[in-house]
This record gives structure tokens, C-alpha cells and sequence, in this order.
């Protein structure tokens, strides 16, 4: 059936297409000569009269503009019988702006490779030191990270920053080679249920600031470690660490992704978070890959891959 109307649709297109143009072909002949059903002869008055003194000719349209429009005309089926354009036909030619799109992009996978060719098989570490490499890499950066990342790669909220050497899943080269290429969907559910009412929210709160030695509520946050063990130490960790396995942030460095008051903690354990990387080997090649890992090595000065 769904073939059935695709057909349809196809021969109305084409058919609607094609008369629409013989029909301003005709139209075109048959008003191009002098009309021979009024009384007046070619050249004469025919009776109508505009604005006291503006008077129809019984005259044909101008030669040179009738043919233009006939060829405009011959131009339009000339040009569907070579390109698409008649509902599923694709022309005699065989054009489609998605093999040209491949065909170009085939090109410029081509150049860009031979670009990063004088690279050799260099390891992202070994790239580091490589001037060239960088200023490549940092056009990189710029065209496919900055946009989140920001220009200085500094971040915002919500998306890491990248020169603090403080990492999510870790900054090894392979590590990294996986965030950029396969992206990263990190969540955290909302706790709230667990933790229970609103004051074990704001007691685990402000255990999670004594974490990272913020001035908190010390009796708060002495009341607030039971609801951490029991609610977010299987993420997190016991020492509040994080795992990088999991993507737990460090909840002991004082670096925060979202904020790190009492009310963005808050906010967080009540309704989650949730920070989506998208993944990008579906328009870098593996080799501009490996530069933004090396970039992303500089400029957070952990070429050696601690923290």
C-alpha cells in the first residue's frame, strides 16, 4: 500500500509539474497574438480607455519578450529530463545533491588526511610538543568543542572545564580518544526519596560542603554522613572521591560542575542531573581525534596522564 501511494504521489508531482509548464507555454501562444474575436483589426483601438488618454492597442505581445519566456520554457524541460525533478525520477544524468555531498566529502577526507599525514603515526603525548600540531589542534577545538567548552576551554556551567586537571572519567590518551569520539552521557537520579524528608536533603548537603572543607553546619553535616553512606557513596565513593568508571564527580576537590552552594547541592540531590557530550567520530577523523586528545593534554599540563 505504502508503495502504492509513493507511486501516487510521484505521477501527481510529475504530472502537475509538466502541465504547469506546457500550460504557461500555451499560454503564452495563444495571448502572444493580436485577438482576431474583437471587432478592432491588429494595431487598432479595441475601445478601452484608462485615465482619460491611456488607450489599449489591439497588439501582440513583443517578439523578443515571447521568446524569452519560450525558452524559459524549453530551459524548465530540458533541465527535468537531465536533474530530478519529476516526482521519483531521477534524470537522465543520475544528480542527486547526496552523491555530490558524498563525493565531496570523500574529497576532503582526502586533503584533510593528507594534512595530518607529516604527523606520522605520533602518539598523542608525543604530539604535545609539536607546534604545528597545536595550532592545527587549536582550530580543531575551536570549530567542534569551543561552542560548549568556550573558546579558553574553560567551561561553564554544566560543562567541564578543561584546563583544571579535574576529570570526569579520567585524562588517559585511550580515555580520552572515547570521551571525544563515542561522547559521554552522564545522569545522577534524583535522591531525594531516598534521603527523606527536606532537612536529611539539607544535612547531606552540607556533609557533601565539609567534603571539600567549605564552611558548613557542622551538626548538619555530622546528621548528613549516615544519608551519604546509605544514598550516594556507591557512586561517589566513601571518601567522596568519585569513581571515574562511573563518571562520579570528586566531591572532596571543591570543583563543581553545577555550583557548589548549599542550594545547588540541594538542587541536584532533588531532581538529578543529567550533561550529554555528543560524540564526534561522525565528523573527525581519527587522526584529528588524536590532535584535540593532545590538545586537551596541553592545556590542562597533564601530558604525563595523572591527575
Amino acid at each position: 500500500m505504502s508503495d502504492f501511494i509513493s507511486s501516487f504521489w510521484s505521477y501527481a508531482v510529475a504530472i502537475v509539474t509538466l502541465a504547469g509548464i506546457l500550460g504557461c507555454g500555451w499560454l503564452a501562444w495563444h495571448y502572444g497574438r493580436a485577438n482576431t474575436e474583437l471587432e478592432s483589426k491588429p494595431g487598432e483601438d479595441t475601445g478601452h480607455v484608462w485615465d482619460g488618454d491611456l488607450v489599449e492597442l489591439n497588439n501582440p505581445l513583443p517578439r523578443w519578450w515571447l521568446w524569452m519566456f519560450y525558452l524559459t520554457v524549453i530551459f524548465a524541460l530540458i533541465y527535468l529530463l537531465l536533474y530530478p525533478g519529476l516526482g521519483s525520477f531521477q534524470g537522465i544524468l543520475g544528480w542527486s545533491q547526496f552523491s555530490r555531498y558524498e563525493a565531496e566529502s570523500a574529497q576532503l577526507a582526502q586533503r584533510t588526511e593528507a594534512a595530518y599525514a607529516e604527523f606520522g603515526d605520533a602518539t598523542p603525548t608525543e604530539l604535545v610538543d609539536n607546534s604545528r600540531a597545536m595550532t592545527m589542534a587549536h582550530s580543531l577545538f575551536l570549530n567542534n568543542c569551543a561552542q560548549c567548552h568556550g573558546s579558553d576551554a574553560r567551561g561553564s556551567r554544566g560543562y567541564p572545564n578543561l584546563t583544571d586537571n579535574d576529570w570526569l572519567y579520567g585524562n588517559s590518551e585511550d580515555v580520552l580518544r572515547t570521551t571525544i569520539a563515542e561522547g559521554r552521557h552522564g545522569i545522577m537520579p534524583p535522591q531525594a526519596a531516598m534521603v527523606g524528608n527536606a532537612t536529611d536533603v539539607r544535612n547531606v548537603a552540607a556533609y557533601v560542603l565539609s567534603l571539600s572543607g567549605r564552611p558548613t553546619d557542622s551538626v548538619a553535616a555530622a546528621r548528613g554522613r549516615s544519608g551519604y553512606m546509605q544514598t550516594c557513596a556507591a557512586c561517589h565513593g566513601a571518601d567522596g572521591t568519585g569513581n571515574q568508571a562511573l563518571g562520579a564527580p570528586n566531591l572532596t576537590d571543591n570543583i563543581w560542575l553545577y555550583g557548589g552552594s548549599e542550594a545547588d547541592i540541594i538542587d541536584a540531590i532533588n531532581n538529578g542531573r543529567e550533561g550529554v557530550m555528543p560524540p564526534h567520530d561522525n565528523r573527525l577523523s581519527p587522526r584529528q581525534i588524536d590532535l584535540l586528545v593532545a590538545y586537551v593534554l596541553n592545556i590542562s599540563n597533564s601530558v604525563d596522564g595523572n591527575r
